[in-house]
């Protein structure tokens, strides 16, 4: 009957939209993985996308998630443990936003729920129905971005989020809401660490670094590089995402880090025509 019901699940994919979410780079990332590794850590989860691939192909995998973010760390958990829940709050917000889409999205932004179904149920709302998905938040941690422009947003997505329910529930996955640093206990020789923080801007325009009410800032992408290090001292494998900029490329020049330079589109830019023909860079130590 077990066999029959994981089939029956579509494979489990992002359930939000997150600024450098890796989906459309699990190919690339796929061929830069270590051919074997023990525990997968994640300590900047956003989307998820690599685990949830690492999830689907690799049954039994050993995973350690974490994120700054206690609203998203709280999605995930939500989502394992209340789904039947959670859709059905979903399918309020739906029917609620299909009535008066902006008056009702204006007063849901403004809401400070206290359930984790329904602080969770809002943040996937305000994700699907914002500009352009982007989770903004101001200095005192309230989600500031404006209406987007939808004819007929995906609210529920109910099929996705019973398969990354069921995926979170039946595999070995421990969910964590913690600075970055704290992978550095956990881990032991032959893990795998992927590291994907909010990236270093490679221009005025383009710095983004707000997922929290703290910004990821050089001090942040220091103590990263610092951290690199003492894992690989530890013999952990580590890999790194990050912007193509002078500042990363100076910070891991030397060895044992081997740095790629790939091509990657921005989904979330709200100029279209600006979402092609960047690169960003894959570094890693094996």
């Amino acid at each position: 009957m077990k066999q029959e019901y994981d089939q029956i699940l579509a494979t489990p994919k992002p359930f939000v939209k997150w600024a450098g979410g890796k989906r459309q780079l699990i190919p690339i990332l796929e061929q830069n993985l270590p051919g074997k590794f023990g525990t997968y850590y994640e300590p900047f989860l956003g989307g998820g996308a690599l685990l949830f691939h690492i999830l689907t192909e690799k049954n039994g995998q050993k995973c350690s998630i974490s994120d700054l973010n206690s609203d998203l760390v709280l999605a995930y958990t939500t989502i394992r443990d209340k789904i039947d829940s959670l859709v059905s709050s979903l399918k309020n917000h739906e029917r609620n936003y299909q009535k008066d889409s902006n008056n009702y999205y204006y007063s849901i932004r403004e809401t400070s729920p206290r359930s984790d179904v329904e602080k969770t149920s809002r943040l996937i709302f305000l994700n699907r129905t914002c500009f352009n998905g982007l989770y903004r938040v101001n200095s005192k941690g309230k989600f500031n971005v404006p209406l987007g422009k939808y004819t007929n947003p995906n609210i529920v997505n109910e099929e996705n989020l019973r398969s990354v329910s069921h995926i979170l529930k039946t595999s070995h996955v421990s969910i964590k809401c913690r600075d970055f640093e704290a992978v550095l206990d956990d881990t032991k020789k032959g893990d795998l660490v992927y590291f994907d923080p909010p990236y270093q801007p490679v221009s005025r325009t383009a710095n983004f670094t707000s997922y929290t009410n703290k910004d990821f800032t050089i001090d942040d992408l220091e103590r990263l590089a610092e951290l690199c290090m003492e894992l690989d001292s530890k013999g952990c494998n580590v890999l790194l995402s990050n912007s193509d900029s002078p500042e990363v490329a100076k910070m891991f020049s030397a060895k044992p880090w081997k740095v790629s330079k790939i091509q990657a589109n921005r989904a979330i830019n709200s100029n279209s025509k600006k979402r092609t023909g960047h690169y960003e860079l894959l570094i890693r130590n094996y």
